[in-house]
């Protein structure tokens, strides 16, 4: 087997626009693709991944309501999505997290952990740069 790296991962969203600015607008994700079904309708928006090698996020269209749950939970799967950050932009980091109305769900001494506007758990770290 020859794995070459990271692709993607694709997350779903009920409202795609919105899910979408959280990671073009406040995170800073370069939109690459709207993809959309027979219809017209908006089907996905691919967006890509900072330093990730032509890896991108893919956001799903989907009809249902996200799940409530808590931030950490027993249940396997999915747990979250990290992202590097320079340790010294973290105290700007979080300063645009509040400014956007985002409350943090979590801090550790590297990493900060907030959810985007569906509930996915989103992790900004700068693991292990003290």
């Amino acid at each position: 087997m020859n794995v070459q790296g990271f692709h993607h991962v694709a997350i779903q969203a009920r409202d795609v626009e919105r899910v979408t600015a959280f990671y073009r607008d406040l995170l800073g994700f370069p939109e690459l693709t709207r993809h959309l079904r027979p219809d017209g309708s908006l089907r996905s928006i691919w967006v890509s991944v900072p330093g990730g090698a032509g890896a991108f996020l893919a956001i799903e269209a989907v009809g249902g309501a996200p799940l409530e749950e808590p931030f950490r939970q027993e249940r396997p799967g999915l747990l979250m999505l990290a992202f590097r950050i320079p340790r010294a932009e973290r105290a700007a980091v979080v300063s645009a997290l509040t400014r956007a109305g985002l409350s943090l769900e979590h801090e550790t001494r590297w990493t900060v952990y907030v959810r985007d506007p569906e509930g996915n758990r989103v992790a900004l770290s700068h693991h292990p740069e003290d």
